[in-house]
């Protein structure tokens, strides 16, 4: 777990410092208008510059584990549990992405029920078990790490068509190039 977290928070690192040698200030983000966040650092009118700022409460995906009977990769615990930040887009060679991370406790909720239904859904279509950590532009693939193998996939949702793009969340970390939009 500690090589995803210093993987995460070096991935972060370099996100932010792109956005100040960029613009000159911390990440900003208008999809969190209005969101209460302990990320937010200064709110605008129609957008918030926000920075990361550790996963305070003792949380990890139990839930999700109770809710289908499963055992997670020890890996997506740490992902969505190192941080909270902004969703950060990204690049992986040619594939244009967003790292989705939790923004708040209350966002932490809603990624757990997003996961359950996606374990569902892919339980119901009989396909191996995936965990989402990043979207793409194309509204039907998303990144994901594999629950048996814990390598990271491009996949096609409700799909056998699945792409391993590394054989690691860490190694998938560290190659990320930031990307600011």
């Amino acid at each position: 777990m500690n090589d995803i977290c210093l993987a995460l928070k070096d991935f972060t690192q370099r996100y932010c410092e792109k956005w100040q040698q960029t613009s000159g200030h911390w990440p900003e983000s208008d999809a969190h208008t209005g969101i209460p966040s302990p990320c937010i650092i200064h709110t605008l009118q129609d957008s918030v510059y926000w920075q990361p700022q550790p996963f305070t409460p003792p949380a990890d995906l139990s839930g999700v584990e109770r809710a289908l009977d499963i055992s997670l990769q020890p890996d997506i615990q740490a992902f969505y549990t190192t941080q909270f930040a902004g969703d950060m887009p990204a690049r992986f060679a040619a594939t244009e992405l967003v790292l989705l991370q939790a923004w708040s406790e209350d966002d932490f909720q809603r990624v757990q029920e997003n996961l359950i239904g996606h374990l569902v859904t892919q339980r119901r279509l009989k396909l191996s078990p995936t965990l989402f950590i990043a979207t793409t532009d194309d509204d039907r693939e998303v990144v994901s790490l594999c629950n048996l193998t814990g390598a990271v996939l491009l996949e096609k949702i409700g799909t056998r068509k699945r792409q391993e793009l590394c054989a690691s969340l860490s190694e998938f970390l560290r190659v990320l190039t930031p990307r600011i939009l």
